[in-house]
């Protein structure tokens, strides 16, 4: 059987590792098989973090529409009702969006859902 030399694959996949595993503290940097560990860990925290990102922005929207309504004198759920009632499809990232960049037309589109 012929001898396999991996000396130059190993080295890539080791310089590889250690790109990824860059800025970790201690030998989690530095040590092949704890940087390994690390940047396995990393992967499974980045994962769940994307994850998380959505829930967060949802909640974000809901607080901001949540706090736009009661300033007009509608509560959210009271809000959110009367949208679907009146079949306006206009999602919560999209009525955040409003309340940030076009206030007054958030306004109109709760007083249009409100007296109805």
């Amino acid at each position: 059987m012929a001898r396999v030399k991996r000396g130059v694959v190993s080295r890539r996949k080791h310089k590889k590792l250690l790109g990824l595993t860059k800025g970790f503290l201690g030998s989690k940097n530095r040590l092949i098989r704890s940087a390994h560990e690390a940047a396995l860990h990393a992967g499974s925290y980045a994962y769940h973090g994307r994850k998380l990102r959505k829930r967060d922005m949802r909640a974000l929207w809901i607080i901001r529409i949540g706090e736009a309504s009661k300033a007009i004198g509608v509560s959210y759920s009271q809000l959110i009702d009367k949208l679907k009632k009146a079949n306006v499809e206009i999602d919560r990232k999209i009525l955040s969006d409003l309340i940030v960049n076009d206030i007054e037309t958030f306004k109109k589109i709760v007083s249009s859902v409100k007296n109805n």
